[in-house]
């Protein structure tokens, strides 16, 4: 890894990882790399920052430089789900109720996005 950043679990034991200026890695449970986001999609990332993985498996990144949030199906071609409203997101978790909350620390608070 070249400058870890935020971290999620990803249902069955793995577990997915940002990088600094670089890319997002997907890790099985035996710590083994199953794939890179930048690579498996032909996504270019600005600064990728959080992560967060929901119910159906599908892994959203929230993009601090480019100031948005993309979902990556394990299947098909990456969604952006946030592309205004966000000044520099960071940190991001999803609820089992379809609520995706984002940490934006330039306006110092987190938003909620169903």
């Amino acid at each position: 890894l070249q400058g870890p950043r935020y971290v999620s679990p990803v249902p069955g034991g793995g577990f997915v990882v940002s990088e600094e200026c670089g890319d997002v890695k997907v890790f099985m449970s035996s710590r083994k790399l199953l794939c890179s986001l930048s690579s498996k999609y032909g996504h270019q990332f600005g600064n990728p920052a959080g992560v967060c993985v929901d119910m159906d498996g599908s892994i959203l990144v929230a993009d601090e430089q480019r100031r948005t949030v993309h979902l990556f199906p394990e299947h098909g071609a990456p969604i952006c789900l946030v592309s205004t409203g966000l000044r520099r997101p960071t940190g991001m978790a999803c609820s089992s109720t379809g609520h995706l909350f984002v940490a934006d620390t330039v306006e110092n608070c987190v938003k909620v996005f169903k």
